[in-house]
């Protein structure tokens, strides 16, 4: 083998895919970027449907993939990704964690679960971690006031933003839901 062709494997071998699915344009767009700061070779994705086709077209090495699409679950990726490809490590993102999706990301292949708001190093860490070791705490998490401002707000929306069924649904007062709807989300 001449020097040219090692020099090529060696890239290769080097060369990180990278596959980012998330229907937030603006994050995604910044993630993107960052990640190809950080030397991986982004593939991007708004939708449950070009996700799965780009795990098949490209069959990267790593993928982020947001849980909540507009046209589906980020599950379906996952699954479409270890299909293709079962050394690939997948971190589920999302805004709205909980611990049977968790589980079931995790059945279906995904080595992480990561809240958002995440930055590119808590994802970096994520996808690098050895297996069976965890990637360190995120050094800004989410509050506990932003974490039940975030579930509020997705109830509201589930319940295509009416109040009296946001309140009925979270067991709370109609009025006390409105004034936590008029403030500003907690940091």
């Amino acid at each position: 083998m001449t020097d040219e062709a090692n020099d090529a494997s060696e890239v290769a071998s080097k060369e990180r895919s990278l596959l980012l699915v998330d229907d937030d344009v603006p994050f995604l767009g910044r993630l993107a970027r960052a990640m190809e700061s950080r030397g991986f070779t982004v593939s991007q994705a708004g939708t449950v449907k070009e996700g799965v086709r780009l795990a098949h077209a490209v069959k990267p090495d790593y993928a982020v993939v947001d849980l909540r699409l507009d046209d589906g679950s980020g599950l379906e990726v996952v699954s479409a990704l270890h299909s293709v490809r079962e050394d690939a490590r997948v971190i589920v993102l999302t805004g709205y964690g909980n611990i049977a999706t968790a589980v079931e990301a995790v059945k279906l292949g995904a080595v992480d679960y990561l809240s958002k708001p995440a930055d590119a190093d808590d994802v970096e860490a994520a996808l690098l971690a050895q297996p069976g070791e965890k990637a360190s705490p995120p050094e800004n998490p989410m509050s506990a006031d932003r974490v039940r401002w975030e579930h509020i707000q997705r109830v509201y929306e589930l319940c295509n933003r009416n109040v009296s069924e946001t309140a009925r649904r979270l067991n709370m007062h109609r009025r006390t839901l409105q004034r936590i709807l008029a403030k500003r989300a907690p940091r």
